[in-house]
């Protein structure tokens, strides 16, 4: 398969361990943090958050923290949240890697998630599906924390790939986002109005709902039919698994291919190419037929 490529990635924290985590550099100090959104203030990129206590660190109270563009657009008043607090050097607190807390999306996602996982095994080594077979089943987060499922697409062409947000290889992710926005635009100007287009992120981890729109927003990319999609580290390594995508960490290095597919509007899979140095002409001249 072509288009492999060493990607450095920056250091990471695992969320959800007790105490600050192991990634943490000495110039800051995390800790995983769980509460309410109160307020969220776009101009000056702030939560207010009535937090619950933080064992050996803080007791519950309401704090108002620093976030992303892209997380301060998700925030909703009410909703539970988990995050990584980040005290910092400067003395500043943030939030990083925000979830939405919701029962109901979690467990959808775990149902779908474990059906998933169901499916790859009883596929077996026959797990990849080829040109002509159906897209599998899923259901993830979408960059404003909403989830989505496949069956949301039915009756519309797809476009797809897999990214991480924090590759910095030209060549790769921002070579391949570059090509999906393009064939985006150039589809909008032949008039094919049944078409989306979906990036799946390989980093899970790190690309949480907030991370993927404020990335989105960077690069002016409309995401009224483009969807940024995050979820579960083992759902997201099925759907690797299905679409023939490989993909590893070594140490702080993502290893990964590059692949690009075209789903018709029946879910069907009708080209595929592998690679990030492909023409997003081509793919519009097959979204016509």
């Amino acid at each position: 398969m072509t288009g492999v490529s060493l990607c450095i990635m920056l250091a990471g924290c695992k969320p959800g361990g007790a105490g600050p985590s192991a990634g943490a550099t000495p110039k800051e100090v995390r800790h995983p943090l769980t509460g309410e959104i109160i307020k969220a203030d776009p101009e000056r990129l702030t939560l207010l958050v009535n937090h619950d206590e933080i064992p050996g660190y803080m007791v519950p109270m309401t704090m108002e923290f620093s976030v992303s563009v892209g997380d301060v657009a998700n925030a909703r008043e009410g909703q539970r949240i988990r995050a990584e607090l980040v005290e910092r050097e400067d003395g500043v607190f943030a939030l990083e890697k925000i979830w939405p807390v919701d029962p109901v999306a979690e467990a959808r996602i775990g149902a779908a998630g474990g059906a998933l996982r169901q499916d790859t095994a009883i596929r077996g080594r026959r797990a990849y599906r080829e040109v002509g077979e159906n897209l599998p089943d899923f259901a993830l987060y979408d960059q404003t924390g909403q989830v989505v499922s496949a069956a949301r697409f039915r009756g519309k062409q797809i476009m797809l790939n897999f990214i991480f947000t924090r590759c910095q290889v030209a060549t790769m992710c921002p070579l391949a986002t570059a090509n999906m926005t393009a064939a985006q635009r150039k589809a909008r100007e032949a008039g094919i109005t049944n078409i989306e287009f979906i990036s799946i992120t390989l980093d899970p981890d790190y690309d949480t709902p907030g991370v993927l729109l404020t990335y989105a927003k960077q690069r002016g990319i409309d995401t009224g039919n483009f969807s940024f999609l995050t979820g579960p580290e083992g759902a997201i390594k099925d759907l690797l698994a299905q679409f023939g995508v490989l993909a590893e960490f070594e140490g702080s290095i993502l290893k990964h291919t590059v692949s690009t597919l075209l789903i018709d509007a029946q879910g069907k899979i009708v080209w595929r190419t592998d690679g990030s140095q492909w023409s997003p002409d081509e793919f519009v001249r097959k979204m016509k037929k």
